[in-house]
C-alpha cells in the first residue's frame, strides 16, 4: 500500500511540475514568419521613389546615359538605289552639312537651293523640311534626305514642289547608273517599273492559262462519263 501511495504522490508531483513550465508564446514559433518592420518597409518604398526621382532629375539634365538607336544602314534600307548613287547622295549631303552634325538645316538647305539655282523663300523651305522630317527635329537627316529621291522616284512629290526640284536639279550629282544605261535615275526608276508590270503581266497570263485549262480538262471528263453512260444504259 506505502508504495502504490508513493507512485501516486510522484505522478501528481510530475503533473504539478508540467502545468507550471511556460508554454511558448504563437508568435515565437520558429515555424511562423516575424512581421515586417513598418519602418523597414517604408525604407524600402523611399528608396525606390528616390531612385526615380534622381533618374527624372538626370534625364531633364541631360545627364542620363543614352538609350541604344537603331543603326542606320542605307544600303539596306533603300535598296532601290546603287550603292554608287548613295554614297553620291551622301557626297552631296555632307557637302552642304557645314556645320558638320550630321544634319542639314534651315540655313543649310538655303545655300544648297541657292547652289542649285532654285532658290526658295523662308516658308518654302520650312515646307520642305516638313514634309520628309519624320521625327519633327526641324532639320533634314542623312536618312531624310534620301527620302527625298525615294518619293520623287515614286512620284510622290508635286511637280513644283521645293523637293522635286531638288531631286531634279541633283540628278547630275547623283544619277550615273540606272537601267538600259539610262543617265537619269527617274528614267530608270520608269523602265524599272515598265518592266516589272510586263513581268507581272505574263505571271497573270500563264494563271490564266492554266485555268483554261484546267476548266477544258473538266469539261472533257463530263462528256467522256455522260458518253460512257449512254452506252451502258
Amino acid at each position: 500500500m506505502a508504495t502504490a501511495e508513493l507512485a501516486k504522490k510522484l505522478q501528481s508531483r510530475l503533473a504539478a511540475t508540467q502545468e507550471a513550465e511556460p508554454r511558448p508564446e504563437p508568435d515565437q514559433s520558429p515555424l511562423r514568419p516575424k512581421p515586417q518592420d513598418p519602418a523597414a518597409a517604408c525604407g524600402d518604398s523611399s528608396s525606390e521613389l528616390s531612385a526615380k526621382l534622381t533618374r527624372r532629375l538626370d534625364i531633364n539634365e541631360g545627364n542620363a546615359a543614352p538609350r541604344p538607336t537603331r543603326v542606320f544602314n542605307p544600303y539596306t534600307e533603300f535598296k532601290e538605289f546603287s550603292r554608287k548613287q548613295i554614297k553620291d547622295m551622301e557626297t552631296m549631303f555632307k557637302r552642304y552639312d557645314t556645320g558638320r552634325d550630321g544634319f542639314i538645316d534651315l540655313m543649310e538647305l538655303k545655300l544648297m537651293m541657292e547652289k542649285l539655282g532654285a532658290p526658295q523663300t523662308h516658308l518654302g523651305l520650312k515646307n520642305m523640311i516638313k514634309e520628309v522630317d519624320e521625327d519633327f527635329d526641324g532639320k533634314l537627316s542623312f536618312r531624310e534626305f534620301l527620302l527625298i529621291f525615294r518619293r520623287a522616284a515614286a512620284g510622290e512629290l508635286q511637280e513644283e514642289s521645293g523637293l522635286m526640284a531638288l531631286a531634279r536639279l541633283s540628278e547630275i550629282n547623283v544619277s550615273t547608273e540606272g537601267v538600259m544605261g539610262a543617265k537619269d535615275f527617274f528614267e530608270a526608276k520608269m523602265q524599272a517599273a515598265s518592266l516589272g508590270s510586263k513581268f507581272e503581266a505574263e505571271i497573270r497570263e500563264e494563271k490564266e492559262e492554266r485555268k483554261r485549262q484546267e476548266v477544258e480538262k473538266k469539261q472533257r471528263q463530263a462528256a467522256f462519263k455522260q458518253l460512257q453512260s449512254t452506252f451502258c444504259s
